[in-house]
């Protein structure tokens, strides 16, 4: 299983990006970028970074695409919108433009996050293949990332739409009330382990699954996404939707692999948070860092 590439970075302390020239490109020797172009628009006044990714799996169609863009001095810049631009190649004229907007990651008090905060931004695109991105955050001193994400026919994790797995993942009543083999949280909520996958399935019941290990997680990504998903069902109060959290090792051991769950759903990466709805249908899917903002929005707006 990868972790998602802002993860891993992060994780690592390299969020650093070089500038000057971009990923992999050496301005000095380009021909002139075509009027346009989204080389033109790399190429404008301005410090140029890379783009770091916080998801990698992804088909035609929407896609939601986290992201960082970290200056020259391993800051990242945090500005409360940033433009994007899309194309089928560097040299290409973007057929999209949108704009990401600026979530905050984890929960006050709870578990620490690699990153505070990155964006987020809805793209639609159309055809599997290799596609070119663009970001410049809005206000302050000018700076541009670009990158490319890799666009599957399929996507590794169920999509939208697709049936969940009728997984029989443990719970309070499968372990005897025994919390430890139920999850790594260090503060677990007990509402979190009450009913299982399956079982939710079987009771038409609408839910919020979150695969995440927040003691075992390199990234220090899991940790958060628990919270964040606690946090919406308190937000919620009393509701028919359920909030469910699966850890992702076999006994919560890395040296024995991944567990069953995680098998069954095939998860590419780590932490996944998915929607549910009563007719067991998937309704939405995040990969990576969350805010609760985007997740209660979600959980309003797709379970009801």
């Amino acid at each position: 299983m990868r972790a998602p590439l802002l993860a891993v970075l992060a994780a690592a302390g390299l969020l650093a990006a070089g500038c000057g020239g971009g990923p992999g490109l050496a301005t000095s020797t380009q021909p002139e970028a075509p009027a346009g172009s989204l080389e033109a628009l790399w190429r404008a006044p301005g410090e140029d970074v890379a783009v770091v990714a916080g998801a990698l799996d992804f088909a035609p169609g929407a896609n939601r695409y986290p992201f960082l863009v970290v200056n020259g001095r391993g800051q990242p810049v945090e500005r409360p919108t940033a433009r994007v631009w899309v194309s089928r190649g560097l040299r290409q004229t973007p057929f999209a433009q949108a704009t990401a907007r600026l979530e905050d990651v984890g929960v006050p008090g709870g578990y620490e996050a690699s990153v505070a905060r990155l964006y987020v931004v809805e793209l639609r695109l159309p055809v599997a293949g290799r596609y070119w991105l663009l970001a410049e955050p809005v206000g302050g001193v000018k700076i541009q990332a670009i990158g490319t994400l890799d666009v599957n026919a399929r996507p590794d994790a169920p999509a939208v739409g697709d049936r969940a797995y009728a997984s029989r993942t443990p719970t309070l009543a499968s372990t005897g009330g025994n919390l430890k083999l139920l999850t790594t949280d260090a503060t677990p909520e007990r509402a979190l382990y009450r009913f299982s996958v399956a079982g939710s399935l079987a009771a038409h019941a609408p839910f919020v699954l979150a695969f995440a290990t927040p003691k075992l997680c390199a990234s220090r990504t899991c940790g958060p996404v628990v919270d964040v998903v606690d946090a919406v069902r308190k937000r919620l109060g009393p509701s028919p939707v359920r909030f469910l959290h699966v850890e992702i090792y076999e006994g919560n051991d890395p040296a024995k692999g991944f567990n069953r769950w995680v098998r069954e759903w095939t998860l590419p990466t780590e932490p996944w948070v998915f929607l549910v709805g009563s007719d067991g249908l998937i309704k939405a899917r995040f990969e990576g860092a969350v805010s609760v903002r985007e997740l209660e929005a979600a959980v309003r707006a797709k379970l009801g």
